[in-house]
């Protein structure tokens, strides 16, 4: 599988639904409080909140909103945020994974519902769609950084599990437990990460007809645009 050809397609992936303000906003919101929740609002041992506070500064949140949210999540009238994982079998036998974060599941259900059958698709069985996903840390750091050399080294070193190349970044990938052991080895040298997070990599690409691209791309941007959902996942080949 070629590497320019993967990341093409995850970053078509990502692009419509980080463009929005507002949606980074709340999701930038949603990984904050679920953190502290799960960790505590410490973020000098709350490696999660620590994340999430660099992608909520990533998207420009302002530290006034930063410190709000996790004043917010600190306290008991909070509810905390369900994360679920949707898998939907859209057209042409191509996957969809969704990530959720809801403080309503029935809204979100009837969200999904709408969306299905407004752009088609069936919502699969637990597993039927995710096998042919490997669950991953990614991180991409642009070129101009580093050595590529220099780069591989320090990745393989903490604990990294693929290199590559493509366009204009290095992609990094890791296994989940160790995306921010490595993420930080690498910002320890001063290299800066443009984005470090956890996404679903298909183990295989399915090709389709245009007719069918076209469907599931529909199908995609509805379902990237739903309040709760912040990431959908596909292996549907881009040209």
């Amino acid at each position: 599988m070629a590497g320019h050809s993967k990341w093409a397609n995850i970053k078509h992936r990502k692009g419509k639904a980080d463009a929005i303000k507002g949606k980074a906003f709340s999701r930038a919101t949603k990984e904050i409080i679920t953190a502290v929740k799960l960790g505590g609002p410490d973020p000098k041992t709350n490696t999660r909140l620590r994340l999430a506070i660099q992608k909520a500064r990533e998207v420009n949140m302002p530290n006034d909103n930063i410190e709000r949210n996790i004043k917010k999540a600190s306290s008991s009238d909070q509810e905390a945020y369900s994360q679920i994982t949707y898998e939907i079998y859209g057209y042409g036998g191509v996957g969809l994974i969704l990530e959720i974060m809801t403080d309503n599941k029935n809204r979100t259900a009837s969200d999904i519902r709408i969306a299905l059958n407004k752009r088609g698709g069936t919502q699969a069985n637990p597993g039927s769609v995710a096998f042919n996903f490997d669950h991953k840390g990614v991180i991409q750091v642009p070129k101009q950084a580093i050595k590529e050399d220099d780069l591989f080294m320090l990745a393989s070193e903490a604990g990294a599990d693929d290199f590559e190349g493509a366009d204009e970044f290095y992609m990094i990938t890791t296994p989940p437990e160790a995306l921010f052991q490595v993420k930080e080895a690498i910002e320890k040298q001063g290299v800066k990460i443009e984005l470090a997070e956890l996404q679903h990599i298909p183990k295989n690409w399915i090709e389709c007809s245009p007719e069918d691209q076209k469907a599931n791309l529909e199908l995609i941007e509805w379902l990237e645009g739903l309040d709760d959902v912040d990431a959908v996942y596909h292996n549907m080949n881009i040209p």
